[in-house]
């Protein structure tokens, strides 16, 4: 059995206004090439399909195409999609009736029967070729069995939908949307920081060890977990922000047989992200940077700048030189990192940028600790907190 585990595709994105809708088809070609190729059995999407719980309708269209034009060259083809936490369970949803015809299953919602107990079969979906997939989605308060700790109720769910596997000999995988403990975030990336907390780390151990391959979603870099070969995220296809930029994109293959064999495909991103000058530097030097660059017209294939300049001093007329500056440059100008150089005892200047990256719950801790003393939130009061941020970011 031949499975193809991707994820995080954030269908819609924005990139610092610049719309990525061809940078999405070009990488959902190569997806389609690389499934007939490969001859894939099963398509695994461990969720964040769409960047936005409520997409445009390119986005959308741009994925049902992708759905109905894989399914038709490979009739074979088995498609699993959970939802991430930012697609909308029930819009994801929603055309089941339809996908099924099409051999696609979407698990989204997490349903309850009449007396509130958790349907647990309907989390999983029995493979084509022979075993289960724990298609599990992104969870949220609530949505699991009752726990102390969003950690625990993640596990238990976990657990309990193993538990309905009936023939525990045939292959088993699981898929899921989640950050797991010993997984690695890029450094100052607000694209996964801000919707992960400290709280909702997930141990592998919460995987049953019989289970040949878990697919995992939710953050952007491509890795094992705690060392597991078998317990991975494929990374996004894209770089969602320029703390992203030497991220290596692309999908995992896994060939389950007598053995579990796992081989990873990159794909070359079709706009590469540069940042100047690799430190941030007087406005000076970072004209002479920008003279580097290659000059030529604008493309869609041109790449995205961010620039790091150093404020030693007020300059109203800095990005109307930088602008001037990249007139003949054949980049694309995305950002403009302004960084103001922090003397002794100075108070650090917080700009709204830095206060993206900030994790709230770090934030709220800082404050209890230096209000009230002691070390840490009292555990009661940081469990209310994290659902309350749990609830904002849905």
């Amino acid at each position: 059995m031949i499975l193809l585990h991707t994820a995080d595709w954030h269908l819609g994105q924005t990139f610092f206004d610049y719309d990525r809708k061809a940078e999405h088809i070009l990488f959902l070609a190569w997806l389609k090439e690389q499934i007939c190729s490969k001859q894939v059995d099963t398509l695994l999407i461990a969720g964040d399909v769409f960047d936005s719980p409520n997409p445009s309708a390119d986005s959308q269209k741009m994925y049902y195409r992708f759905l109905r034009e894989v399914t038709s060259e490979n009739p074979a083809l088995q498609i699993i999609i959970i939802a991430g936490n930012h697609d909308s369970a029930a819009r994801l949803e929603a055309p089941n009736p339809l996908l099924e015809d099409m051999n696609i299953s979407v698990r989204g919602v997490v349903r309850r029967n009449n007396e509130g107990e958790i349907d647990f079969n309907h989390l999983l979906i029995p493979l084509a070729k022979g075993g289960y997939c724990l298609a599990v989605p992104y969870l949220r308060q609530g949505d699991y069995p009752d726990a102390e700790t969003y950690a625990q109720g993640v596990q238990k769910m976990y657990e309990a939908v193993y538990e309905v596997v009936k023939d525990k000999q045939q292959p088993i995988i699981a898929m899921g949307h989640l950050q797991a403990t010993g997984s690695e975030i890029s450094e100052n990336d607000r694209s996964e920081r801000t919707i992960i907390g400290g709280l909702e780390s997930i141990s592998p151990d919460s995987f049953a060890s019989a289970i040949a391959y878990t697919a995992l979603g939710h953050l952007h870099r491509a890795q094992r977990v705690s060392g597991r070969e078998n317990v991975r995220y494929s990374g996004s296809p894209l770089p969602m922000s320029f703390a992203e930029k030497n991220n290596r994109q692309g999908v995992v293959l896994v060939e389950i047989g007598d053995t579990t064999k796992i081989e990873r495909i990159e794909f070359d991103v079709p706009v590469k992200l540069w940042s100047i000058p690799s430190q941030p530097m007087p406005l000076s030097d970072v004209l002479d940077a920008i003279a580097k660059l290659p000059d030529g017209e604008i493309a869609e294939n041109s790449p995205f700048l961010e620039i790091r300049i150093l404020i030693t001093e007020p300059e109203p007329s800095l990005r109307h030189q930088i602008e001037m500056a990249l007139k003949t440059k054949s980049v694309r100008l995305a950002r403009i990192a302004s960084i103001v150089p922090q003397r002794e005892n100075d108070t650090k200047i917080i700009t709204y940028e830095d206060l993206q990256e900030i994790n709230p719950m770090d934030m709220a801790t800082d404050i209890f600790c230096r209000r009230y003393g002691g070390e840490d939130i009292p555990k009661e009061m940081k469990n209310m907190l994290q659902g309350v941020i749990q609830e904002l970011e849905r």
